[in-house]
């Protein structure tokens, strides 16, 4: 059974806002940082002249301003990098914080960035399989001493890479989304796997968030445990992640308004549907406690991603949530 732990959603618009989040983060005790690889924010067309920092360069920044906390990308668009120069670019940054790497990897899926900076994108399966191919070129140049691939996307032949990374054989692979196939490529391929809701549209797709319940990340739990035993992998072996909003509250009265205003906002039927998604936690610290553990016990999910509305949030959460877990 994997200990349960808490990474943070880092600031994607200020580089000293992320520095000091991921800094007092780790002073409170939180597993690992994370950013988003987007060229602008993915919530829509008014949103993509809000900063955004490159997700790569500002991990290896962080890295070097840090000494114990985690650094994982949620997570690196496969098509954005060609998968030798990400496994160099890998390989470094686990040098660069000490062995503190998560390798969170995706397939992209937010088409207007690929069209405005000029990236190719193709269908949803071949995106997947580029995904697929790039996994085994980063293990392969990871691990061997001479690295050779030769897929239908990629092809390395001797691609040397050293230093290979400090982490052995190599650094965790983090796989995020949802969909059936990309589960399948999770249950041969990832150590972790943060299970969200699956999107094939090429856009944020709120619809798909709000049928993501708990009977639906059921559902594709148990699709991941199918593909890990069909690769011959023991299902536990796989370490299950969530990607949650947390809003503490002072109370059960603030709680439930939380709640509604939340259902009111997004579409969702109303507060207990809020308070039941796997998107979000809210509640008291007493109540936050109760809701993580039942996750682990029903879900096996022990690796909670957590983006909060204010530095007092996450705070209070370190000080009066997290020690139940340590």
């Amino acid at each position: 059974m994997h200990s349960i732990k808490f990474g943070i959603f880092l600031p994607t618009n200020d580089f000293a806002k992320a520095l000091a989040a991921a800094q007092s983060a780790e002073e409170q005790g939180y597993y690992s940082v994370s950013i988003n690889d987007h060229f602008f924010p993915p919530m829509g067309p008014e949103q993509r002249k809000v900063p955004q920092l490159e997700c790569y360069t500002t991990l290896s920044a962080i890295a070097a301003l840090t000494n114990r906390i985690r650094l994982a990308p949620m997570v690196t668009a496969m098509s954005f990098r060609n998968p030798a120069l990400l496994a160099k670019m890998t390989s470094t940054l686990d040098h660069i914080s000490g062995g503190r790497f998560i390798a969170g990897l995706g397939s992209g899926w937010l088409r207007a960035e690929y069209d405005a900076n000029g990236y190719p994108y193709p269908s949803n399966a071949e995106r997947l399989e580029q995904m697929a191919e790039g996994i085994r070129v980063l293990k392969a140049m990871w691990t061997q001493a001479e690295p050779s691939y030769s897929g239908r996307y990629f092809r390395i032949d001797k691609a040397y890479n050293f230093p290979q990374p400090v982490q052995k054989p190599h650094p965790p692979v983090m796989i995020g989304g949802g969909g059936s196939k990309l589960l399948q490529i999770a249950g041969a391929e990832a150590d972790i796997v943060n299970v969200a809701a699956p999107i094939t549209t090429g856009a944020v797709d709120f619809a798909a968030m709000l049928k993501f319940d708990k009977a639906e990340l059921k559902r594709r739990i148990a699709m991941l445990h199918k593909s890990a035993r069909a690769a011959g992998r023991a299902p536990n072996a796989i370490e299950i992640s969530g990607f949650v909003t947390v809003i503490p509250a002072a109370d059960p009265a603030q709680a439930q308004a939380i709640a509604e205003g939340t259902a009111k906002s997004m579409g969702f039927a109303g507060a207990q549907a809020v308070r039941e998604s796997p998107m979000f936690l809210i509640g008291t610290p007493d109540e936050l406690k109760r809701e993580i553990k039942s996750r682990s016990e029903e879900f096996g999910l022990t690796y909670f991603v957590t983006v909060f509305m204010a530095d007092e949030a996450r705070e209070l959460f370190a000080r009066q949530v997290m020690p139940a877990f340590a």
